[in-house]
């Protein structure tokens, strides 16, 4: 059951802002655009923002053109020095997974509306939904639009399902059950295309990326059952590669031999302090959201992730013992509840 004062305060609301994530994934895009289309059938005119460019692999999607990312001319004024009734966050645990999207001096005043389904959500916001078993945002905007009796049809569902698609690996996560494949339903009902979404989100990938893994597969290395890579900048030069995903940690998880991957990769040093951003993924029974957390980021127990101060090799070094920690003290607990069960 939707909170009224959510639906009371989208309703009333005569200036919004929307935002997600830094580094925006598929549910994120998905999510703030879906967002979008739906405040317009309620006759509404969003402001829709991200503090980083989208990946490529989503540039097609519908409303893209709409989006304003801090390399736009207007994003300063528009987003950052413009009030608004309300703001509205997707898909992020935190508030400083906002990025500078959000402007405490300017927007902390409007009621800040969160809407979310990782389990490590800090419910930063006035008005927080935060539902853990969905398995996308993308889901959450969906019962959204239907709470508000908006169809869930065009380019709206075309959103939301890039959104489910890329979420659940084209549904294939443990998260994936009934209700989700419900409303993925509903959404290919309202004109979005499965097969289209993807083949653009999933099944492809630029060369660059491809270049990428060839220079950084032959570092991996597997220890106690944690399988871990770093990523450089200059790698990231010599592929060509500018988008922040690598995609390495979802190949990574599917050795045999591992229970849970990490991928280290090195920051651009803006302001002159190394920072190294780190994705985990984990095999059903494991959990790296707690690691994330602690290490002050968030996400789910299959697939998380942090930013942490220092250099590549200080940041591995520190976080990998950390993992390996973690998933024996996981086995153990795993190996128990067998017992107990038999």
């Amino acid at each position: 059951m939707l909170d009224p004062t959510l639906l009371t305060t989208l309703q009333e609301a005569q200036s919004l802002l929307c935002i997600s994530h830094v580094n925006p994934d598929g549910d994120a895009v998905g999510s703030l655009l879906g967002m979008g289309w739906l405040l317009r059938r309620l006759h509404k005119d969003p402001v829709l923002a991200l503090q980083d460019v989208p990946p490529p692999e989503f540039a097609w999607m519908p409303g893209m053109e709409t989006l304003l990312t801090a390399q736009s001319p207007a994003y300063q004024q528009a987003v950052r020095e413009t009030p608004f009734d309300v703001v509205v966050c997707l898909d992020a645990s935190s508030q400083d997974r906002m990025g500078n999207a959000y402007n405490p001096s300017v927007h902390g005043s409007a009621p800040l509306i969160v809407i979310d389904h990782h389990v490590t959500n800090t419910y930063f916001g006035h008005i927080n939904w935060v539902d853990t078993g969905c398995a996308a945002t993308c889901q959450m905007v969906a019962y959204l639009a239907q709470a508000l009796g908006v169809p869930l049809e065009g380019e709206l569902a075309e959103c939301l399902l890039t959104g489910l698609v890329t979420d659940t690996l084209c549904f294939r996560t443990s998260n994936t059950d009934e209700r989700v494949l419900a409303v993925a339903t509903q959404l290919v009902q309202g004109g979005a295309n499965l097969a289209q979404i993807t083949e653009r989100t999933i099944n492809r990938r630029p060369f660059s990326l491809l270049r990428l893994w060839g220079l950084v597969l032959p570092r991996v290395r597997l220890e106690d059952r944690v399988i871990w890579t770093t990523v450089s900048q200059s790698q990231l030069q010599e592929a060509g590669h500018r988008s922040h995903d690598t995609h390495l940690s979802s190949l990574l998880i599917t050795a045999d031999e591992a229970d849970i991957s990490a991928v280290f990769l090195e920051k651009a040093m803006d302001d002159g302090v190394p920072a190294v951003e780190c994705s985990f993924r984990a095999k059903p029974g494991f959990d790296v959201s707690r690691i994330a957390l602690q290490l002050g980021g968030g996400g789910h127990p299959p697939a998380s992730g942090c930013t942490v101060s220092g250099t590549l090799e200080e940041v591995a070094a520190r976080v990998v013992p950390l993992l390996q920690e973690a998933r024996r003290a996981q086995a153990i607990h795993r190996e128990q509840s067998i017992r107990d069960t038999a």
